[in-house]
């Protein structure tokens, strides 16, 4: 299993990055990115953190670890400039919280992360036609999600996705050690958004893609 949104106790997670691999590597995970809630309060204390952390674990782990952040609940207008300085502080991977069903995230969200550098658009809700052509466009990946509740929209974002061929990847946005899932599971979630077996395959495929490229 791969996993590009998990958050700690650097946000609103039960463990520490420590705890977090350490249970990751017990039930066979690959790689994963830590991506705490970060917005202009916090953004500049989590991640120097993760990246320490990260680089101190990594000689003892066969587990992939990449820094990252969830930019969460900004103003649209300040996602580019959040996203910016999410690189400059040394995040690798960089998530934004999508327009959910479940939380009021504000309108215009989507489309000001699809326009900035980011990495994933985490479930994206509701996504529109246009918006997700900008991703197929721009090489943003639009997550399929495990969580329940963000998880009601995978099937809208699944089927525009295949429309448009813009990228997927499925991530758990784990809280807790039992919100961390296995590639077993993963494929019955994609499964359940009403994808193939080949889609399903190429999902995979993109996941290892990223790891390749952020962990050079």
């Amino acid at each position: 299993m791969i996993d590009f949104h998990i958050h700690s106790v650097f946000s609103d997670g039960e463990l520490i990055p420590t705890e977090i691999i350490r249970r990751a590597e017990a039930i066979g995970y690959r790689a994963l990115s830590i991506t705490d809630h970060a917005d202009h309060s916090n953004i500049d204390f989590i991640i120097p953190r993760l990246v320490k952390v990260l680089k101190e674990i990594q000689p003892y782990t066969p587990l992939v670890l990449i820094p990252g952040i969830e930019i969460t609940h900004v103003p649209p207008e300040s996602i580019p400039e959040l996203a910016k300085e999410a690189r400059k502080l040394g995040a690798k991977i960089v998530v934004v919280h999508g327009e959910t069903l479940v939380e009021p995230v504000k309108e215009g969200t989507n489309k000001a992360a699809l326009q900035s550098d980011i990495d994933i658009l985490a479930h994206p809700g509701l996504i529109s036609e246009e918006e997700v052509k900008e991703a197929s466009k721009r090489g943003i990946y639009l997550e399929i999600t495990a969580r329940k509740g963000h998880s009601l929209s995978n099937g809208h974002v699944a089927r525009l996705a295949q429309k448009y061929s813009a990228k997927l990847v499925i991530n758990t946005d784990a809280h807790s050690p039992g919100d961390l899932i296995s590639k077993d599971f993963a494929s019955r979630v994609l499964k359940g958004a009403g994808l193939s077996d080949t889609d399903i395959q190429e999902i995979f495929r993109n996941m290892e893609d990223i790891v390749r490229r952020k962990s050079t």
